[in-house]
């Protein structure tokens, strides 16, 4: 019977959560024990192989254990919050921690085919397996920080709490995570904002500040200096403001950067306006637009302002260094690998992958590329090219400087999409950037 350990089971996370309450401990933690951890893998463990032999005919999965799970198995695969359940064996052996139970989101935060496993072959953070040995055996509860790495950073609160025995398993812990990306992102991007933003707006403020200091004093009644020093100031208001919405613009895409988009875009058709958009500023600088791509268009899973936000910065960067009469190339591809959609097209320039999406089986994508016949930029320059408020020595015009955030921007709105970007360069023959983005599902 399956009854007794799954009392013993109850009755020992009643009293964990009792004493995690006492001490003060997080009440999602109490309510994960309370429900009942122990009572599904003591229940799991103590009595399904016993009734196989009872019931032969029983359906059972790779694991031996009843295919369909048990109704508190249903209730925490329905948490949010990975849960695993750890087994402790000889302390002296690292390879005999074994977690006995992992809820749906423990599944798919470790990448697990089966219910049970080694524990350090899903964990292998020596932070995270310290504290569940402090649990294991020395009967205290601890919290440590998980960051399970990949292009989208993901942060975790892990906490470990020692449970009763039972079941004849030895002593048991309970490991649960809680995602604290958003609050760190919110933390984060607000102070980045506060020191990008005083950083970047003294040297217009002071400038501003000079001018109108000299247009109070003895400029008040030059004309000529009075147009002047308007002009410069003007033109130092405008690029204020651009940097305000480019700031404002990058913390929105950094703080939703781990959350996928939803909805579907035409990289083709993203291009098109994009260069309809640019026109006037290209006709005024006498530079052509080329555009080739596929007929049936480029269909991609993503945000379809931001995925135009992508291919307006990469050809308004490349309108800005292209010289008057000069050409700009738009090359838009489908079903493309992500290697293909890296590769290199010239074997004279430099090439650097700037972002690639972590590896997903059978995933194609539809890629934007966009050149222009510049000045070009030195192999040394490219890794810190989406640094924010990097800009390459030489290429600082003043108006048409920009403000060194939009190839940022390009980088985390790509990667937000699980996309890559790359570019190629030879010094006097132009630059190519290349952004792709997981084509839309059939």
């Amino acid at each position: 019977m399956a009854t007794k350990p799954v009392l013993l089971g109850l009755a020992a996370a009643a009293a964990a959560a009792a004493a995690a309450v006492l001490a003060g401990g997080p009440r999602w933690l109490v309510l994960v024990a309370g429900l009942g951890a122990i009572a599904v893998v003591l229940a799991t463990l103590a009595a399904p192989r016993r009734e196989a032999q009872a019931k032969p005919d029983e359906e059972r999965d790779e694991d031996g254990l009843p295919a369909r799970p048990a109704p508190v198995a249903e209730m925490l695969d329905g948490l949010v919050d990975p849960v695993l359940l750890v087994a402790g064996g000889r302390r002296e052996d690292p390879a005999s921690r074994r977690f006995v139970y992992a809820n749906a989101a423990a599944k798919a935060l470790f990448l697990l085919a089966r219910r049970e496993g080694i524990l350090a072959t899903a964990v292998r953070s020596p932070e995270i397996l310290a504290i569940v040995d402090e649990a294991l055996y020395g009967g205290a509860t601890g919290e440590a920080r998980y960051e399970p790495g990949g292009a989208q950073e993901r942060i975790w609160r892990a906490h470990a709490a020692p449970l009763a025995s039972g079941g004849g398993d030895g002593t048991l812990a309970l490991l649960t995570f809680r995602d604290e990306t958003d609050v760190r992102r919110t933390e984060r991007t607000r102070a980045d904002f506060l020191a990008n933003a005083s950083h970047e707006l003294r040297t217009p403020l002071a400038s501003l500040t000079g001018f109108i200091e000299t247009l109070r004093g003895h400029a008040r009644d030059d004309a000529g200096a009075r147009e002047k020093f308007l002009a410069i100031m003007h033109g130092q208001a405008r690029r204020m403001g651009r940097l305000i919405d480019d700031l404002l613009s990058l913390s929105r895409i950094e703080l939703n950067e781990h959350v996928p988009p939803v909805g579907e875009a035409d990289l083709a058709a993203a291009a098109g306006d994009a260069v309809e958009g640019l026109a006037p500023l290209a006709q005024e600088k006498g530079v052509a637009f080329r555009i080739q791509s596929p007929p049936q268009g480029a269909p991609v899973a993503g945000d379809r302002d931001q995925v135009l936000q992508v291919v307006q910065n990469l050809a308004e960067n490349a309108l800005k260094y292209s010289a008057p009469g000069g050409e700009i190339a738009i090359d838009v591809a489908a079903g493309l690998s992500a290697a293909e959609a890296a590769q290199p097209r010239s074997e004279d320039a430099a090439h650097m992958v700037l972002l690639m999406p972590d590896h997903a089986l059978g995933q194609t994508y539809a890629a934007v590329r966009v050149r222009d016949f510049g000045p070009g930029i030195a192999r040394e320059h490219l890794p810190r090219l989406t640094e924010r408020f990097y800009r390459v020595e030489g290429q600082k015009s003043g108006e048409t400087s920009g403000t060194g955030l939009g190839l940022a921007i390009v980088k985390h709105i790509v990667n937000r999409h699980r996309g890559g970007l790359t570019v190629e360069s030879a010094e006097g023959q132009g630059a190519a950037f290349t952004a792709f983005f997981p084509s839309r599902p059939d």
